[in-house]
């Protein structure tokens, strides 16, 4: 729990001096674009959230090089391949120039250095002929870069209210330290443990009052670092079913999945344009029935942050049973196929009007005497 703690620690401290100082780099580093589609705040924030969290882990890892130096070797040599991801999401962060398809590209990169230095590779899939296929290192290779690419890819695309993306995280992470503890894993559950206090030191930053964004450097990392230690997690313990990280990603990857299915086929237009029509953004301008209220900046921060809590819960639809059953392929699988209807149901019943009255959020008004 030291890693824990430290990593907390570091990353809030961190996090404390980029709000606190947010004035001298408005200019560069904060978002002040209040018009677009996806863009739910009031004022200029800082959006290099990411830093607090890289600072936490490196620091905490460091540290345990005195007492577990194999473990702070491996969690160290992670975050180096890591760099690319990271640093490609910051500089969009400081320059708002750097196009998805370099981002993405990047994060490729980061996960080929991952494969080839460390050996991180996804070797079986808990289906047999595939799990052949995988034996072959060209395609093994294949399915690791595109794997870790597309979750750090979809950890960003739900990183649109406070506290959503960095509890989601949260949850994935203490997740896989559950399981690599049962499995006993250290570098797994070592580095999980220290991203838990990172994501935590910065969490209380972003909500509910949005101090602070977690970024593009921020995302692809968190999002990397899930996909790599999962990965590691599954390929050094046969226990552990492949399906496990499948089902505990699965609101991220369902969300990129039907993001990309809806702009494609239903409406036509290419799965790299922003639209207002995300899940979480559904739950924002529906949900929240009261949002054509007042716009000053505390009611739309308000309204921000009471949007997250409806995608934790969704979220642990996923993260709960992946939890309990995670070395059983079957119970898995049938879990992943409960969250896709589940996912669906509540995206048609809120594009409908037809939300359950318990899920709708209305303002208290005051008694009249």
């Amino acid at each position: 729990m030291l890693s824990f703690a430290l990593g907390f620690l570091v990353s809030l401290f961190i996090t404390l001096l980029i709000v606190r100082f947010a004035h001298l780099h408005e200019g560069l580093s904060g978002d002040s674009d209040f018009a677009g589609v996806q863009k739910f705040h009031a004022r200029s924030v800082p959006r290099i959230g990411g830093v607090g969290i890289l600072v936490g882990l490196t620091v905490s890892a460091v540290q345990l090089r005195w007492t577990y130096p194999l473990v702070s070797s491996g969690i160290l040599a992670i975050v180096a391949c890591g760099m690319p991801a990271f640093f490609s999401g910051l500089v969009e962060d400081l320059t708002k120039r750097v196009t998805p398809v370099v981002r993405l590209v990047c994060t490729m990169a980061a996960a080929a250095l991952a494969y080839f230095v460390l050996g991180i590779a996804v070797t079986r899939i808990s289906v047999p002929p595939l799990d052949f296929l995988l034996t072959y290192s060209l395609i093994s290779c294949l399915v690791t870069v595109v794997a870790v690419a597309a979750l750090a890819n979809a950890i960003n695309i739900i990183d649109g209210f406070n506290g959503l993306a960095s509890m989601v995280a949260f949850m994935m992470f203490a997740s896989l330290a559950y399981v690599a503890f049962q499995v006993h894993d250290p570098v797994v559950l070592s580095a999980s443990l220290i991203m838990m206090g990172a994501v935590m030191g910065f969490f209380i930053w972003n909500f509910p009052a949005g101090l602070i964004f977690l970024g593009d450097g921020g995302a692809y990392f968190i999002g990397f670092m899930l996909a790599e230690l999962s990965i590691m997690l599954v390929m050094r313990n046969r226990d552990v079913s492949a399906w496990f990280p499948v089902l505990l990603f699965m609101y991220p990857i369902f969300e990129t999945c039907f993001s990309i299915y809806r702009k494609k086929f239903i409406r036509g237009i290419s799965p790299g344009i922003p639209d207002g029509v995300h899940l979480h953004m559904l739950v924002y301008k529906r949900l929240m029935r009261w949002a054509v209220g007042a716009q000053n900046a505390r009611e739309i921060t308000r309204r921000n942050s009471l949007t997250s809590p409806y995608l934790w819960l969704l979220c642990l639809v996923a993260v709960i049973p992946a939890t309990l059953f995670w070395r059983h392929t079957l119970h898995l699988f049938c879990f992943v196929v409960v969250f896709a209807i589940t996912y669906v149901w509540l995206y048609v019943s809120i594009v409908r009007f037809k939300s359950p009255r318990w899920m709708v959020f209305r303002r208290a008004h005051p008694v009249k005497k």
